[in-house]
């Protein structure tokens, strides 16, 4: 399973947006006096779930005794109709904190579910899918993390985690060449370096820079097809390992992409294109019967 370690700095971000939603104060606390509630998470359409322990860690921010019960594990399919959450505490915490927390699951739930269906298309071919760097401001580390309970893996969290040089990089830094050797002889930490292709020109330079891996954009299935066993006798007759990547795949295909040899697929779908799952929260009489 997925795991998110919840650190002062992303307990402070949920802080941030609880205090987004209350503003000077929730106008509707008044008529909810001192009382307690019981209430329930319900899914309203299938999907796999994702955000349980962010929502908890936010109730309990409002009124650290309430009492979450969390149904499911992030990471697991759910059925519409079931029931994902159990809630117990003060009302006004209830309410409170109801709609950051139901945003954040809805959006990540939304991630968790698509790049489900992707992995989807992957299983038996040994191909990976991963993600992109094209996530929400503020963010990154949330999306990041649905899209790993929803069993894809994490490309690069940010800039410093390896070296993707890119066509402006190419333009600018005198070439493949050039700019492998800057930031090989430049990086002050162990780092994989990346050559983003567009042509198979780009993508063999690439190889005999010395890349640790070659991202393929945008090529058509049958140019892969050539151009994936070139390669890797390339990178062979070097005695160097050559790790490849597909980007800019239409995700309906990937299948035929994976079959093609390559190591891994990378798409931003899962995050940019896909619609947060539907949730809701509901008071109950007794919030641990949950149909």
């Amino acid at each position: 399973m997925a795991h998110l370690a919840l650190t002062p700095a992303l307990q402070q971000q949920l802080q941030q947006w609880l205090n987004e939603d209350l503003g000077r104060g929730d106008l509707t606390a008044a008529a909810l006096a001192s009382s307690n509630g019981e209430a329930r998470w319900l899914a309203k359409q299938a999907g796999v779930f994702c955000g349980g322990q962010l929502a908890k860690t936010l109730f309990q921010m409002l009124d650290p005794q309430a009492k979450v019960e969390l149904l499911v594990s992030d990471g697991e399919k759910v059925a519409a109709g079931q029931c994902l959450i159990a809630l117990g505490g003060k009302a006004s915490a209830l309410v409170g904190a109801e709609r950051t927390a139901l945003n954040l699951a809805m959006h990540l739930s939304g991630i968790a579910t698509a790049t489900a269906a992707l992995v989807e298309q992957l299983v038996g071919t040994g191909v990976r899918l991963a993600d992109t760097r094209k996530t929400t401001p503020g963010l990154r580390v949330f999306e990041k993390y649905a899209v790993r309970c929803g069993g894809g893996t994490n490309h690069r969290l940010g800039l410093d985690d390896a070296a993707m040089l890119k066509e402006n990089h190419l333009a600018w830094g005198g070439g493949i060449n050039q700019a492998v050797a800057a930031v090989r002889n430049s990086a002050p930490w162990p780092a994989r370096v990346i050559v983003e292709a567009e042509t198979a020109a780009e993508a063999n330079a690439a190889v005999q820079a010395g890349a640790d891996a070659v991202l393929l954009d945008e090529f058509k299935l049958d140019e892969l097809q050539q151009l994936v066993p070139q390669l890797r006798a390339l990178a062979a007759a070097r005695g160097v390992p050559i790790w490849l990547e597909a980007s800019g795949v239409n995700p309906n295909h990937l299948q035929g992409y994976a079959n093609t040899g390559i190591d891994l697929i990378s798409t931003s779908a899962a995050i940019t294109r896909s619609p947060w799952l539907d949730i809701s929260m509901r008071f109950s009489t007794n919030a641990a019967n949950c149909p």
